[in-house]
């Protein structure tokens, strides 16, 4: 049953009470009009809790925004979410149309610095996050006395001569709950192998990034992954803004619970008086088994990445260099699962 407006509420209890499911809460998809933003389909979540998150039909099923009581839970970047139409997968240019924002999918057959990979040029974080989703579908629907928020939609990367892929992702959340469920499906759809590469850029903000703000996370050990980060093993906690300040990247090895999942999670302890605010991160370990750390203090670019994946952020060259390629033969799939929440509430 759902706890809403501070009472827990059964199925026929709450539908006596209101007109439409859309007073309690629910999707709605929208349709962006300004900038670079125009014509991006959106799809608004609203669980009822004061818990909000968009997702973008148009950009990968990517989440947007997100915010508890009018609390931005992200970081969001000057791009803004851009139209498929501007986004550029050469060398660095991805940079110039990356949302930040809760979640954006890195991949598919690319994750990580720009390179070179047996004579295939490869930007950085690969194309995956500036294709629009196909057959998307949204809404509401009872499992018993739970209300299920979904939203569904389809993204193939392919070329012909080239590798071929399709994500198909679901969202869903619940109705009085502060978390959403991320459920994706990749399959080579070709009949080559081909490389497969994902990481969930996952971008938490002011003000649950400030001075004093701390990951908590089961690690066990981490590995500077750029130059600066060597001088700067100190991943937690965190200063504000800094000026001039070089991003720090660091890769975490994880310890799984006794379940094989992975909790990680960035919390303002200070936060509103001492309440607190946080956001966290739930995923299967053997899904994904790398756990990257971007920690970017600066001026206006003020933000901590949180971002499990299948592989490190060094580029595919590198992971081919290192044995540690995943190659998905035709028609094999990949299922990743990954819950995102508010922390302490």
């Amino acid at each position: 049953m759902a706890e809403l407006f501070g009472k827990t509420i059964s199925r026929s209890d709450l539908l006596r009470r209101i007109g439409s499911i859309s007073q309690a809460g629910g999707t709605r998809l929208v349709e962006l009009q300004d900038g670079t933003e125009r014509g991006v389909r959106a799809i608004d979540f609203d669980t009822g809790t004061g818990f909000r998150f968009t997702v973008l039909a148009d950009r990968a099923m990517d989440v947007l925004s997100a915010s508890y009581c009018g609390r931005s839970l992200c970081w969001h970047s000057v791009a803004g979410a851009a139209a498929p139409q501007y986004f550029d997968p050469r060398g660095l240019d991805w940079l110039w149309t990356f949302p930040g924002g809760l979640v954006t999918t890195c991949g598919l057959a690319q994750v990580g610095g720009a390179c070179v990979d047996e004579g295939e040029e490869l930007g950085l974080h690969g194309r995956i996050s500036g294709i629009p989703a196909a057959n998307v579908s949204h809404g509401t629907r009872w499992e018993g006395d739970d209300c299920i928020l979904f939203a569904e939609g389809t993204v193939v990367e392919g070329r012909i001569f080239g590798w071929k892929q399709q994500l198909t992702r679901r969202i869903t959340a619940k109705l009085g709950e502060n978390r959403f469920f991320i459920h994706d499906v990749v399959e080579n759809i070709g009949y080559e192998p081909c490389p497969h590469m994902i990481l969930y850029h996952c971008n938490i903000g002011y003000p649950v990034l400030d001075a004093g703000s701390r990951l908590i996370s089961p690690t066990q050990s981490v590995k500077p992954l750029n130059e600066i980060t060597e001088s700067d093993m100190e991943y937690s906690p965190f200063t504000g803004p800094m000026p001039g300040y070089s991003e720090r990247v660091y890769d975490h090895t994880m310890k799984p619970d006794e379940n094989g999942m992975v909790r990680a999670a960035l919390v303002n302890d200070a936060f509103d008086n001492g309440r607190g605010i946080g956001v966290y991160l739930e995923f299967r370990h053997s899904q994904l088994p790398r756990f990257t750390q971007w920690k970017m203090l600066g001026e206006g670019t003020y933000v901590v990445g949180m971002e499990p994946g299948n592989c490190s952020v060094l580029g595919r060259a590198a992971a081919r260099e290192a044995g540690e390629l995943v190659i998905l033969q035709p028609q094999e799939k990949r299922e990743y699962q990954l819950e995102v929440g508010l922390e302490g509430k």
